[in-house]
């Protein structure tokens, strides 16, 4: 292998439920066990297999999603993140989403496909669902596939029979039907990594499991096939010195961040000072700006509401006129209260005159495009940013006299609507914006948050 070829593999799925997580958790595990430094990447705008993927392989999973981020910034974050094999992880089933497909990943990034066949309940018609997949897009036609939840030796020797007759893609391996291992899920998903829901021994098992089914070797061969850029051609992100030091909310109730926004504002001369509003009674000291994420602070309401030294912070800081940006979670959080299921609302922040209050189905999920109506701290009116949605909580219809900074455009249907509750210098709503699609934003912000003298000499 020449000095600057990087190894990358793709792991695409036949839809979603097909296993792609939990074999791409003991993949990465095996080939960490192998003496390889693994680098995880999750295609799409999940933040959760993001997490798990460090548990498994030690290392900072990154998004890479075309029409979130766009392309320059996917292929970017993908050539700046070295390893010895790079990892990424599919979205629901190899096709679907079109532009910010599985396949269209592939092919923008010239990395090789290997399809995860879930082959329960059928035999050899698999044949027939891998001969689709090898057809529909052949510049992105899978290499290889590895079988999972096979019942018995003869289910085996039918699927893989009818395989090798009528498909190019060779059988890598394959997972039985019965693995001991479980993904726990609740009502967004998997649980996040901060939880720390899959033990140390479970990650064992199942990396031994794969080193033990999938030919590895072979794998590692098929990888060395990705026609990727070298990393020295992808310019450096260089920082600046530090301009402001940013409060970043970080633990079990606030975990959903893209890692890129951090690079972008470091890079744009942020130091981040992250604390937990669940378990810190005030705001660390000589912050200029805070930034509160997403999570699941319905799940831990009862433990903000009960930090009355947090909440009373967060509020004095929004009083004061300095910036403020949460989304989803964190501007659950911002609310008068959450609706909890047995002892009425549970107080947060108070920051927005509304109350938030979870359902049982979903209430919105799907990429967004923002365009700022009005000037604010993420740039000028006319700004365009790009994220998703994703939650099952809803508020109360929001005052007139609070400020709707954008326009939120969906790329599914097209509807319009306003949000961006603005207060004094807080801006909240349930978008969680990706910084890569318009980097500009994370400059403008630390501007906004940059104190009149040097940092670190405020008084």
């Amino acid at each position: 292998m020449a000095d600057d070829q990087r190894l990358a593999i793709l792991l695409a799925g036949t839809s979603s439920g097909s296993g792609k997580t939990t074999i791409t958790l003991g993949l990465l595990a095996a080939l960490r066990n192998m003496g390889l430094t693994v680098q995880p990447f999750k295609c799409g705008p999940d933040f959760i297999d993001s997490g798990l993927h460090q548990l498994a392989c030690g290392r900072v999973s990154r998004n890479l999603d075309l029409w979130m981020m766009g392309e320059a910034q996917v292929r970017e974050t993908f050539a700046a993140n070295e390893a010895d094999i790079s990892v990424i992880e599919g979205v629901m089933g190899m096709f679907d989403g079109q532009d910010s497909s599985s396949a269209a990943l592939a092919k923008n990034l010239g990395v090789p496909v290997v399809l995860i066949l879930d082959v329960r309940s059928a035999a050899e018609s698999v044949a027939a669902v891998l001969k689709g997949f090898e057809t529909l897009m052949p510049e992105v036609a899978p290499v290889a596939v590895i079988l999972n939840r096979v019942a018995s030796p003869r289910h085996l020797e039918l699927v893989s029979g009818a395989i090798r007759r009528h498909c190019r893609a060779e059988i890598l391996g394959h997972l039985p039907q019965n693995i001991d291992f479980v993904m726990p899920a609740r009502h967004l998903g998997l649980f996040t990594g901060e939880e720390q829901p899959i033990s140390p021994e479970a990650l064992d098992t199942l990396a031994a499991t794969i080193q033990a089914q999938v030919n590895l070797e072979r794998l590692l061969e098929l990888a060395a096939g990705a026609a990727l850029p070298p990393a020295k051609d992808v310019p450096a992100r260089h920082g600046v010195p530090v301009q402001a030091r940013i409060g970043v909310a970080r633990d079990r109730a606030f975990c959903f961040y893209y890692e890129d926004n951090f690079d972008l504002l470091r890079a744009a001369g942020a130091e981040l000072v992250f604390f937990s509003p669940l378990e810190d009674q005030d705001l660390p000291a000589g912050l200029h700006g805070l930034y509160l994420g997403g999570g699941y602070p319905e799940l831990y309401a009862r433990e903000l509401s009960g930090n009355l030294g947090m909440r009373q912070a967060i509020s004095d800081w929004a009083q004061s006129g300095r910036p403020l940006y949460a989304e989803c979670g964190g501007f659950m959080y911002l609310t008068e209260g959450i609706v909890g299921e047995d002892v009425g609302v549970l107080p947060m922040a108070g920051v927005f005159p509304v109350t938030a209050r979870m359902q049982k189905k979903r209430a919105s999920l799907g990429y967004r495009e923002v365009r700022l109506e009005k000037d604010c701290f993420f740039g000028p009116a006319g700004t365009a940013l790009r994220g998703h949605e994703f939650h099952y909580s809803v508020i109360d219809a929001m005052p007139d006299h609070i400020e709707r900074v954008y326009a939120v455009n969906s790329s599914v249907n097209g509807d319009d609507s306003r949000e961006g509750y603005r207060y004094n210098n807080v801006l909240g709503g349930y978008l969680h914006l990706h910084f890569g699609y318009n980097p500009q934003m994370a400059v403008e912000f630390v501007r906004a948050c940059r104190p009149a003298g040097p940092v670190g000499e405020e008084k």
